[in-house]
């Protein structure tokens, strides 16, 4: 899914977190994008349910927020496992990709013929930055 192929919505909901400094809940988007015709947090909901089933967001379930992928022109489907390093203090958000960690996670889902259809690792803790 390409940035032209989004409505108006999903457009505005992308390009605000894209800016944004770090993770926004659907709140915080109904509040920035107020000025551009936005009422209901319905509308936010609905764009963000798109644009993570487009793989061009994630929701943090720890933080009940969403952040821009960071490799949004691949689509995360490529990617395997999304896992994300949340600092407690400064609140930055680190996507990451490890295959080693698909490979492991697919033997034991396969071991248990457990079928995964989302992963998401979210590790929270204290960036380099905030613990020099």
């Amino acid at each position: 899914m390409s940035h032209t192929d989004l409505t108006r919505n999903q457009s505005l909901v992308f390009d605000s977190l894209v800016e944004a400094d770090g993770p926004l809940s659907a709140y915080t988007l109904l509040d920035r994008l107020r000025d551009h015709g936005f009422r209901a947090p319905l509308q936010v909901y609905r764009a963000l349910d798109k644009l993570v089933e487009f793989g061009m967001v994630h929701r943090l379930e720890s933080l009940n927020a969403f952040v821009a992928c960071a490799h949004p022109h691949d689509g995360c489907a490529g990617h395997g496992t999304v896992a994300f390093m949340i600092c407690n203090k400064c609140s930055q958000v680190t996507e990451f990709h490890d295959h080693d960690v698909d490979h492991h996670l697919s033997a034991i889902t396969a071991r248990s013929k457990f079928t995964p259809e989302k992963t998401t690792i979210e590790i929270r803790g204290v960036c380099a930055a905030c613990a020099a």
